[in-house]
């Protein structure tokens, strides 16, 4: 190799090299901020099995699961039951969180994206606390506004592609999350378990509706026709209409749980909209006191006697647990059962 070569060559080197340099820096300076974090757990050391509680706060509501033995309670509800799979999914949801987009944020940003404390007035959050059995926090989570890739329409409504977060511990800091966060609400309509009442196979059903309008059908067994006690020459009972009215009562899923104290007057039973009394062809005896409507549900109490079989033991056990509570069903559960007598009959042509 010559010398005029080998100059050649070391400049060749020289240029390479820092144009590698370049590259290297240009890529570097498109890179997020946070890439050291990125996809990192969001709240590092939550662990699903030191979860004694969970504590949602938003601006005028609060709700708390507890864990109690097998299964998950609501403690603002007396103790309701809660819907144990969809406490485990959102405890999964938190502790699979990953760091996404991050940017530093102050107090205007945090207010305009609602990352402010439930107790902080406008522009405040949801804060979800996982708590210990001792009560101490094992991690704590501001939930801010929806996050969308495409500025949508009606934000209200659209599906989120993610959410803004903050950790408290590190107020300066706002992230997002792919997790649109659905489940992080204070409602307890959204975590009750709402398997709810089930009276099968009636023998027979008597409603009195307000105002002192009442009717009772019965039948021999499950195959024989609905008859209406106490039925007028020419009147018949609409097969449909009746079998729709007692069996609404056999699918009676619960909409929400009225907080503890709930006064009979506030539910509407001291003047009701109905009462309703239904016999099972097992010798079960249903009483339904239905209060007052509120929004799309009516308030409802009942109270169930007789001695369940072996073989509906569980579910009859779940019932049970439900009478000292004022519960709230779907109005729409009870339409085909509140009718009125004139419209059970068979419509003469």
């Amino acid at each position: 190799m010559n010398a005029r070569f080998a100059a050649i060559l070391v400049l060749l080197l020289a240029l390479l090299g820092g144009g590698a340099v370049l590259v290297y820096r240009q890529q570097h300076a498109a890179e997020p901020s946070n890439v050291r974090t990125l996809g990192q757990p969001l709240l590092k050391g939550l662990v699903a099995a030191k979860i004694a509680s969970i504590r949602i706060a938003q601006p005028k509501s609060i709700i708390t699961l507890e864990h109690k033995g097998s299964g998950w309670v609501i403690d603002e509800r007396g103790g309701f039951p809660a819907d144990f799979d969809k406490v485990r999914a959102f405890v999964l949801e938190a502790i699979e969180l990953k760091i996404g987009q991050s940017e530093a944020i102050g107090p205007q940003d945090r207010t305009r994206l609602h990352l402010l404390e439930p107790n902080k007035g406008d522009g405040a959050g949801t804060l979800v606390e996982f708590r210990a059995a001792e009560g101490k926090p094992l991690a704590r989570l501001l939930i801010g506004e929806k996050y969308f890739k495409n500025a949508p329409s009606d934000p209200a409504t659209t599906a989120a592609d993610g959410r803004f977060v903050l950790r408290p511990d590190d107020p300066g800091t706002v992230y997002v999350v792919s997790d649109p966060l659905t489940q992080a609400t204070a409602r307890s309509a959204a975590w009750i378990d709402k398997s709810g009442i089930s009276a099968q196979k009636l023998k027979t059903l008597e409603v009195h509706l307000a105002g002192g309008e009442h009717w009772k059908i019965e039948r021999a067994n499950e195959n024989a026709d609905w008859k209406l006690v106490g039925a007028k020459a020419g009147e018949k009972v609409e097969v449909t209409k009746a079998n729709a009215a007692s069996y609404s009562l056999s699918l009676l899923e619960l909409a929400d749980v009225s907080p503890p104290g709930t006064s009979a007057h506030s539910a509407g039973f001291d003047k009701p909209t109905a009462t309703i009394v239904a016999t099972t062809l097992s010798g079960l005896t249903y009483r339904f006191t239905v209060g007052k409507l509120d929004g799309a549900n009516y308030y409802l109490r009942f109270t169930r006697q007789g001695e369940p079989g072996k073989k509906d033991a569980p579910r009859l056990a779940r019932e049970k647990a439900l009478e000292p509570y004022t519960l709230l069903v779907a109005k729409s559960k009870l339409d085909d059962t509140l009718i009125k007598r004139a419209d059970l009959l068979e419509k003469k042509k």
